[in-house]
């Protein structure tokens, strides 16, 4: 009789329900979000009910499908011909969201540098609003004030979680446990920073006053640049907090610990992107018209 023993490096997954949830969540969450901002199907604008179903099932799916690849890594069918694929893979998925950000940066820099161009309109408020930059009307958030404290918090958690890895290369599990600790407290405090930002930028009208009617192109790109940012935090922090409980309950050695590396690349990049962030959108082409 044959030997029907695996004579490769390669891991072949089993059948998984995963990709297929996901896709129906997703889609479900997608237009969940539709019916709440303006309504479908007969069902009216508001109604949140339906884009957290979605949602709830996308949470459902990261949690099934994230603890699938844990037991794979724990039942050793992570070969090193597999560990390559997966950093490749998380090297791949790192630069899709580097264009993801380039596009935004790629919108606020046009409008930064080509603003005149507005003035071309046949729209007279519109010409008015855009003949300064920042747009009149424009309030910007002073950069030295909380998106200081926010870029010297994630520079912190950046330190922090490059201590965690150099403990679990060294097998100090106690420090890796402090250190992963740290910073998983460092990006909450940054998302609770960010979101005071929002809520006195809202409350204060910076963007959307009246006077700034007619650029508020302005405001969406600041919201939607820094709110996505905001968002890779919390995603963030919570791959690093799956990270910090595989290693409580003994995940993680000196020689695999691949799991907590993409979670570091991860935070590494989110805090390169801030730093652009502060630097273009807080301080450079905006410090003119500060407050």
């Amino acid at each position: 009789m044959a030997d029907a023993s695996v004579k490769h490096d390669y891991h072949l997954v089993n059948p998984s329900p995963w990709p297929l949830v996901a896709s129906i969540s997703a889609t479900v969450m997608a237009i969940g979000g539709v019916i709440w901002m303006k309504g479908l199907f007969g069902i009216d604008k508001g109604t949140p009910w339906v884009f957290f179903a979605g949602l709830a099932g996308i949470l459902y799916t990261m949690v099934g499908w994230w603890s699938d690849v844990v037991k794979e890594a724990n039942q050793g069918d992570h070969t090193p011909v597999v560990s390559i694929g997966l950093r490749y893979g998380m090297i791949l998925f790192i630069a899709s969201e580097v264009m993801f950000f380039v596009a935004w940066f790629w919108m606020f820099f046009e409008m930064a540098l080509f603003h005149e161009h507005r003035t071309l309109s046949a729209i007279e408020e519109v010409r008015t609003a855009w003949a300064t930059w920042p747009p009149t009307g424009v309030e910007t958030v002073p950069a030295w004030h909380l998106p200081l404290v926010n870029t010297l918090t994630l520079l912190l958690s950046g330190t922090t979680v490059t201590w965690a890895h150099h403990a679990i290369q060294q097998d100090d599990r106690k420090g890796a446990k402090i250190a992963l600790t740290l910073t998983i407290i460092l990006g909450v405090l940054f998302s609770c920073i960010q979101a005071y930002e929002y809520h006195h930028i809202l409350e204060h009208k910076y963007f959307f006053s009246e006077e700034a009617a007619n650029s508020g192109l302005y405001g969406s790109t600041f919201f939607m640049a820094t709110g996505f940012h905001g968002f890779h935090v919390l995603v963030g922090t919570i791959f690093l907090a799956v990270c910090l409980l595989r290693l409580m309950r003994g995940g993680f050695t000196p020689q695999k610990h691949f799991g907590f590396e993409a979670a570091a690349w991860y935070w590494h990049f989110v805090d390169v992107v801030w730093l652009f962030l502060f630097a273009f959108i807080y301080v450079v082409f905006a410090g003119a018209g500060a407050h």
